[in-house]
């Protein structure tokens, strides 16, 4: 198992086998019980209960979960997920009313020190812990810092303008039913 713990109040699990989708929810929610990796393996089985090869997670067991089981385990929590429109801008985010992102990035497969020429994805936490907004990437040694709301916006831009990567926004229920977590002011809506 992968050295987790707490560095200077954060909560930070790092990477195991194709747990990235379960390290990125510990992580997002600053808990190594908010979910486990049962848990998401009867999510699974929840989306497909009558298939012999479950299309939302790896085919050998280890995890690399899609994100139909991220956004059912975020409803457990109470939570939903949003699609960014990548071309809106990050400055339409309301920052106050939302818990945090999860990143989905390309990720290079590897064995041993191999590299295949197969891609994968990975996710990635982020999100505001006091006062500050830190990169919670279970890749990483420790917790990345961000920055405050100005440098928030201007990685998320630097992260968007890549075409192979996507940025969900992690609200409670409420937030996403009353549409709280965007501006209304159509200027920020367009990229410039």
């Amino acid at each position: 198992m992968a050295m987790n713990g707490i560095a200077n109040g954060i909560y930070h699990e790092k990477q195991v086998k194709e747990l990235c989708a379960l390290h990125a929810l510990n992580n997002l929610f600053q808990s190594r019980d908010a979910f486990t990796k049962a848990e998401l393996d009867e999510i699974c089985q929840s989306l497909s209960p009558h298939v012999w090869i479950n299309p939302h997670k790896s085919l050998l067991g280890l995890g690399n979960y899609d994100v139909n089981v991220i956004m059912a385990a975020l409803q457990r929590k109470g939570c939903e997920a949003i699609w960014f429109d990548k071309r809106k801008s990050p400055d339409c985010l309301q920052l106050s009313h939302i818990r945090g992102f999860i990143l989905n990035v390309p990720s290079d497969y590897r064995l041993g020190f191999v590299l295949l020429p197969l891609r994968k994805r990975h996710w990635i936490a982020i999100r505001k812990i006091a006062g500050v907004y830190y990169n919670l990437d279970s890749k990483l040694d420790a917790p990345n810092v961000i920055g405050q709301e100005t440098e928030l916006k201007s990685y998320l831009r630097e992260q968007l303008d890549s075409k192979e990567k996507e940025l969900f926004i992690v609200v409670s229920k409420h937030v996403e039913e009353t549409h709280l977590w965007e501006y209304e002011d159509k200027m920020t809506i367009i990229k410039r």
